[in-house]
């Protein structure tokens, strides 16, 4: 995990650790300075200066190649960052076996970039006698050398570019290779160096870079005059947190970290959620809102409290509480040997009952009477499902049937019925005409007696001749 970044130059490096407990922030500054490919050094940082993020960030965009580095994996630079706030003192212990790893492969070694500095190891004190006078020797083992990095100008700063699966010579861990994250092609990188250090162009500092790795108290230290000096307009309570801890080897101070910057981000380990997590004011109206009622778990808990003194075992509490007792009951049933016993006899008992119903059908179907009965059953069956959709497909026969015979009978009503037959229409009009005449003579002409009418005459008043 920190293979990548172990070879930076420390004050780079402090600026860095720092800058991962803030992977929101990281990554945003990555975003920035991919869209101002430009800006470097001191001027890009006065750029970022009405930027959200916390200072340690601000001061990469110095640094095009390092945020271009992390901004490869944002999971890698919370793991980071994770880690560096968990186990400070693991983290800088890793970072110094790595140095020694590359020193002795013979990839880490001052030029015109950089100066490697090993700094004695402290000695162990001197054993003392024994009340007897006898002198007990304990082995003890031999202390580690301390490995520094400094930039040979102390206002130019090189960010060396390396393979780490390379530049370490045999990694010790075969099966887990470090990541190697190349530069991108926008920052070219010498490569002469192929299997050690390479370096780039140098960026020109003066205030960007305020903090210091302290190896001794596995701690980052930052030069408080030299910070506010620099960011006096942009973190003003950074800026009174360090004054206030300013005392610590007159103007140097441990860096603390500051979780405004986290951004949500959740933490990793339980510790630092509890050291670093922020309470906004108001929490506890918040909680009255989702329903947390402080007399309601009092009475939760007492009663929890009467079960417990009656022998019962009170519900589980949570998920997590219920698995834990899932857990230990199963561990309860693999330890008892009577519990075990009591489960292989009750599957020996379900095991006769399923057999003994499997030879009861199988007698039940043995039998000629039982099996003749059985088939006249199924018979039964299949004939009562034929005639059921035989029966309802009569009933829908007979129903439309008497809807057509309702159509043929029904009168007829249509003022254009005698345009298809002629004929029928012209007697059916005759027959209505003999009909009429018959209804207008006399009783007696319809009796059968003949009825003489005078002779009518011609119109116009003249006798007829």
């Amino acid at each position: 995990m920190l293979a990548p970044l172990a070879l930076y130059p420390d004050s780079l490096l402090a600026q860095v650790l720092m800058a991962t407990t803030y992977p929101g922030n990281v990554a945003d500054a990555a975003a920035w300075s991919k869209a101002h490919p430009k800006a470097l050094g001191d001027d890009a940082v006065k750029q970022v200066a009405d930027q959200p993020w916390d200072p340690s960030v601000q001061s990469l965009v110095a640094f095009p190649l390092v945020l271009a580095t992390l901004g490869q994996d944002p999971v890698w630079v919370q793991r980071v960052g994770d880690a560096f706030l968990a186990q400070p003192e693991a983290v800088m212990d890793s970072i110094q076996r790595l140095r020694r790893q590359a020193q002795a492969a013979g990839n880490l070694q001052s030029n015109e970039q950089q100066t490697v500095t090993i700094k004695p190891a402290a000695q162990p004190a001197p054993a003392q006698p024994s009340s007897g006078g006898d002198t007990v020797v304990v082995q003890q083992p031999a202390p580690a050398q301390t490995i520094i990095i400094e930039p040979t100008d102390p206002q130019v700063v090189y960010v060396p570019s390396y393979n780490p699966t390379q530049v370490y010579g045999s990694w010790p861990y075969p099966a887990s290779p470090p990541v190697y994250y190349p530069p991108p092609p926008e920052y070219p990188v010498a490569t002469a160096l192929a299997t050690g250090l390479a370096f780039g162009a140098g960026v020109a500092i003066v205030g960007s870079l305020w903090g210091d790795c302290d190896w001794d108290d596995h701690e980052i230290d930052v030069d408080v005059e030299h910070h506010n000096n620099f960011n006096s307009n942009r973190n003003v309570n950074t800026n009174r947190e360090f004054n206030s801890n300013r005392n610590v080897n007159g103007n140097r101070t441990k860096w603390q970290h500051n979780p405004t910057y986290r951004n949500g981000v959740p933490y990793r380990d339980s510790a630092s959620r509890e050291q670093f997590n922020r309470r906004l004011a108001g929490g506890e109206q918040r909680d009255a809102l989702r329903g947390f009622d402080s007399t309601r778990t009092q009475e939760r808990a007492k009663a929890r409290e009467s079960l417990t003194q009656r022998g019962i075992a009170p519900p589980a509490a949570n998920n997590a509480q219920a698995r834990e007792r899932a857990q230990a009951a199963t561990r309860d049933l693999r330890d008892n040997p009577q519990a075990q016993q009591r489960l292989q006899q009750g599957n020996r008992d379900n095991v006769q009952a399923r057999d003994r119903a499997q030879a009861a059908t199988r007698e039940l179907k043995r039998t000629p009477e039982n099996r003749q009965r059985a088939q006249n059953q199924v018979q039964n069956r299949s004939n009562q499902a034929q005639q059921r959709p035989r029966t309802q497909n009569n009933q829908q026969i007979r129903e439309q049937a008497r809807q057509q015979h309702a159509r043929t009978q029904a009168p007829r009503n249509n003022a254009f019925a005698g345009a298809n037959n002629p004929r029928q229409s012209r007697e059916f009009a005759n027959r209505g005409q003999a009909s009429r005449a018959a209804a207008s003579r006399p009783q007696a002409a319809r009796a059968g007696h003949t009825v003489q009418r005078p002779a009518r005459a011609p119109s116009g008043g003249g006798r007829r001749r």
